[in-house]
């Protein structure tokens, strides 16, 4: 009778695996929490501190570290070690489902105490994961429950595949690597002082990179995950372009909390809206840059719907990104055959960290989600804006934080209506701002990512019929700026926060 060790802080899934393996006949040991968690939905189970004749000590340190268990484990299919193994009153284990304890996230928790962060440090899992995965000739290792599916599916078939046991005994180790880093580093206190470690899967080789003479390959932080670990629904392969602008569009797009849409076209967003209807939101972003938004990509924060489906109409649309498309919207969009549709698995941007090379080197900084706490909107001009014009300013600096700078965002409610980045002065920025607004620009409201180190940008922006401003301050010209604003009756709002993103 084949033999399971079951161990998991995670019990996704454990339940549906374990009666699977019971219906082919495996014999099931398990630690204790886990083996109560059977025990409860009636599935018959031998506690390890049983099978060892070992209890847990330690109040719970020790529940698998045991001869029994990992001879059974380490045991080679060979008649001397079967033979040593029985003479002991053992026998062979030949899978180990098993998820370690959450020390990331624990430490993540704040006001985290260092003895919570250790208690927090998995000792028997790791131990577990790493026989399993040493012995995957014989044993197979399942420490994600994603994979539950997937090894029953093949033991139903007749056995566990030799690749099979091979990938998931490579992201055993992959874990476990993972883990004592995240471990090293939360000790070492000072993390700029830490290597950092970086483990990347191949998810695949695209074409080409920016360009066709360029070679390029997609990688994920996560083993067998799809783009940005989403999954990937219609449409011919993601270029090494599209998944740049996607990523931008995402960021974008998830940074708010009403239905949003945003449009990116060369890594530079061309249209953001937020709106009671998701094809509210599209038709506003749409409208921002009507030119600019054929060929480009759209991130959704909400389930793209069929009445946003329909509002593309003829546009070539190169990708979609959302966290899901209704059955409606599949239909419509099926017609569009080289349009990429990406379901994206949850609203979350992980890890909170980026990563940019640079010549010999790596750059990392934390993911710029808005505001800091710090940040305090103050009024500094004669004019106080309206309700409705800070409700738009508050919507423009978050668009503003996803445009290259120099970032200046024109926005009239909640869509902006003129966006100019990317160049390498702020002047510039707000004439490409205006042109794109044309009359929309009357009325409207302007935030930049940065001062303004001359009152030119300001002088330019009253030209247009903007009424309202915001900006980081902290310029030494910061008065000559507000004097400009003061003698328009425009009202100025200063953050403290400035949002670079070069």
């Amino acid at each position: 009778m084949p033999t399971a060790i079951l161990s998991v802080h995670d019990k996704t899934g454990l339940v549906e695996f374990t009666r699977g393996l019971r219906d082919l006949g495996w014999r099931l040991l398990a630690s204790g929490g886990t083996a109560k968690t059977l025990r409860d939905h009636q599935i018959a189970v031998t506690e390890v501190a049983e099978y060892t004749g070992s209890p847990e000590i330690l109040g719970g340190r020790v529940k698998t570290l045991h001869p029994a268990i990992h001879g059974g484990l380490l045991a080679r299919a060979t008649a001397d070690d079967h033979a040593q193994l029985q003479n002991l009153g053992w026998d062979y284990i030949d899978l180990v489902a098993v998820n370690l304890y959450p020390f990331e996230q624990t430490i993540a928790k704040p006001g985290v105490t260092l003895d919570e962060a250790i208690e927090n440090i998995d000792i028997g899992g790791v131990t577990l994961i790493r026989a399993a995965a040493k012995n995957h000739a014989r044993v197979t290792l399942v420490c994600d429950p994603g994979d539950y599916a997937r090894v029953l599916a093949e033991l139903r078939a007749g056995g566990v595949r030799d690749e099979t046991r091979k990938r998931l005994a490579l992201k055993g180790f992959a874990a476990t690597a993972q883990y004592d880093a995240a471990i090293a580093a939360y000790l070492q206190g000072d993390h700029t002082g830490s290597p950092l470690r970086i483990t990347a899967y191949p998810v695949q080789k695209l074409r080409y990179g920016e360009n066709p003479h360029q070679a390029a390959t997609l990688y994920s932080y996560a083993s067998d995950a799809g783009p940005f670990g989403g999954k990937f629904l219609q449409g011919k392969e993601l270029s090494y372009n599209n998944l740049l602008d996607l990523d931008a569009a995402w960021r974008a797009a998830v940074s708010f909390a009403r239905p949003t849409i945003c449009i990116v076209k060369h890594l530079s967003p061309c249209g953001i809206a937020s709106h009671d209807e998701l094809a509210g939101a599209y038709r506003a972003a749409f409208a921002c840059d009507t030119r600019s938004a054929f060929g480009g990509v759209i991130a959704s924060n909400r389930v793209f719907d069929g009445a946003t489906a329909r509002a593309l109409g003829d546009l070539f649309v190169e990708c979609i990104a959302a966290p899901g498309f209704d059955e409606a919207a599949r239909v419509i969009l099926a017609a569009k055959k080289n349009c990429r549709l990406i379901e994206m698995p949850n609203l979350e941007i992980e890890p909170h960290f980026e990563l940019r090379s640079i010549t010999r080197g790596l750059l990392k900084q934390e993911i710029d989600f808005g505001d800091p706490a710090s940040a305090e909107w103050k009024v500094v001009s004669k004019r106080a804006p309206t309700q409705d014009e800070l409700r738009a300013l508050r919507f423009a600096m978050r668009a503003a934080q996803h445009v290259k700078s120099n970032a200046i965002v024109f926005a009239r409610g909640e869509a902006t209506v003129g966006i100019g980045g990317g160049q390498p002065n702020r002047v510039d920025c707000v004439r490409i701002a205006a042109e794109r607004a044309g009359e929309k620009s009357r009325g409207a409201v302007m935030a930049s990512d940065a001062f303004f180190p001359f009152p030119d940008s300001v002088e330019i922006a009253i030209k247009a019929g903007i009424t309202a401003i915001v900006h980081p301050g902290g310029s030494l010209r910061d008065a000559d700026t507000l004097a400009a604003a003061d003698a328009a009756r425009l009202a100025m709002v200063v953050t403290g926060a400035r949002h670079f993103r070069h």
